[in-house]
């Protein structure tokens, strides 16, 4: 069923003036948090409430107190590896999206159990929710989909190719809900539930123009390597080029394996060529006993090429700024890999990437993985660019 915010979107006439998107943030520690967001985020109306929660807010009474504080709007989040809002990189906050009921129509779907995934029943979800948006909105011509998935599912690709199949040409983008630098516990949220191994996808409907875009600032090099040995299950990497993995990475680095960290994976990525493009398999770690453990899928036998990063700061202004080329945005929904904010930390350029999303109108969060239609990659930014109506809307 479409959720929507009350009064009905058919009986709300477009406001050409009216902001298409709100936000607002406040510290994770703030008392009635979600008192507070509501008040700075103004009386509406609104189709649908986004939480971007750092994981030191106390998530299970965020989503019961906000449940209250919109009553009759849907409230969906999760939690991240640092939020970005109207200051550009923050973390420690929870940050609030609210969509105007005048220029979306939304119908957030829980998908509650991804070790159970039906995709038959699932396409069948999501034309049943296409079509209700449909019959609301019929004069609203623009659509897209926003996932939020447990990070730590380790079901983003089979989920993102499920939803794929169902969504037709409706273009997905989204993010893998994050836990800091921990890796121990994500959570997505839903109706006042906090929920683990579960995934949320907002189906929109708008009178506004978006573009869905997925950027990255790689460039493969001639330096190649194959998978040996998988555990694809889990997508840890046993061996490379019949070596240790963690020990061959390395080698071909020129590092001591002792010397591996997060900053090393962000700055030495690798990446696999599917469909004539190359895809980021981002690593998340080293385990114990040298194996590699990756962030997206991996599998025996596949080919991985290292990849050297351009200047991150010179790459993304430029991304941004071709998505105005017709027309700024008026907002930017965006989930940006944790590796990005993490190799901005090491080269000292949070201030210039922050200064750009501020500049942007981006808002969003850092994630464990992204996902773009029917695929989940990483080290990327994907998100969705909204512009106004067109006139004769």
């Amino acid at each position: 069923m479409v959720q929507t915010s009350d009064p009905k979107p058919d009986a709300l006439v477009p406001c050409m003036d009216c902001p298409l998107i709100v936000t607002a943030n406040v510290a994770a520690d703030t008392r009635q948090a979600a008192r507070a967001l509501r008040t700075a985020l103004g009386p509406g109306p609104f189709s649908l409430v986004i939480l971007f929660l750092s994981p030191e807010a106390d998530i299970a009474r965020l989503a019961l107190d906000a449940e209250a504080a919109f009553p009759g709007i849907p409230v969906i989040g999760c939690t991240t590896a640092g939020e970005i809002s109207a200051g550009g990189y923050t973390e420690g906050e929870i940050v609030a999206v609210a969509l105007s009921a005048r220029h979306f129509a939304v119908d957030p779907l829980l998908i509650p159990d991804l070790g159970d995934l039906n995709t038959e029943a699932l396409i069948g979800r999501l034309i049943r929710a296409r079509a209700g948006l449909a019959k609301v909105q019929p004069g609203w011509g623009h659509e897209f989909a926003f996932l939020m998935v447990d990070g730590l599912s380790i079901r983003e690709d089979e989920l993102a190719s499920a939803l794929a199949s169902g969504l037709g040409p409706v273009p997905l983008f989204g993010g893998s809900a994050a836990d800091g630098t921990r890796f121990k516990e994500t959570f997505v949220l839903h109706g006042g539930r906090v929920l683990r191994n579960a995934a949320v996808l907002a189906l929109v409907r708008s009178d506004c123009r978006v573009k869905v875009f997925n950027l990255d600032h790689l460039v493969p090099t001639d330096r190649r390597m194959v998978v040996t040995e998988a555990d694809p299950r889990h997508r840890i990497v046993r061996q490379i080029n019949a070596e240790p993995a963690a020990r061959e990475y390395a080698r071909l680095l020129g590092k001591d394996p002792a010397q591996l960290t997060t900053f090393t994976f962000a700055a030495h990525p690798v990446v696999v060529r599917i469909g004539g493009k190359h895809h980021v398999r981002a690593i998340q770690q080293v385990a114990e006993n040298g194996d590699l453990v990756f962030f997206s899928a991996i599998d025996e036998g596949l080919v991985l090429t290292l990849a050297e990063p351009q200047d991150m700061v010179a790459h993304l202004d430029a991304a941004l700024s071709a998505l105005a080329q017709d027309g700024a945005p008026q907002a930017i929904l965006a989930c940006d890999c944790i590796l990005r904010r993490m190799e901005a930390q090491e080269k000292q350029s949070v201030g210039a990437i922050s200064h750009l999303l501020r500049q942007h109108r981006v808002v969003g969060f850092s994630t464990y993985g992204e996902q773009l239609n029917g695929m989940h990659v990483n080290q990327t930014m994907t998100g969705v660019a909204i512009y106004l109506p067109d006139p004769a809307t």
